[in-house]
């Protein structure tokens, strides 16, 4: 039986564009457009645009935002 690929080699600019397709597969979900639909494999929860948000969600929290030091002089 095959094994899933656990190491991924992704830049930044690949997860930017996974995010955006992810995001616009939602938008058409989300207005009724249903060819997007068929683009996607079966949902466990049967509601695809809950499973994109949670993707979306955790793409997000898996990112590190850095606020430059304020300095105090």
């Amino acid at each position: 039986m095959p094994k899933y690929n656990r190491n991924f080699d992704l830049t930044l600019n690949d997860i930017d564009m996974i995010e955006a397709a992810l995001q616009v597969v939602k938008r058409d979900l989300s207005l009724g457009r249903d060819g997007s639909r068929a683009l996607l494999p079966e949902v466990e929860g049967g509601d695809p645009v809950r499973v994109i948000d949670d993707l979306l969600g955790r793409l997000h929290n898996q990112k590190i935002f850095y606020r430059p030091a304020m300095s105090l002089t």
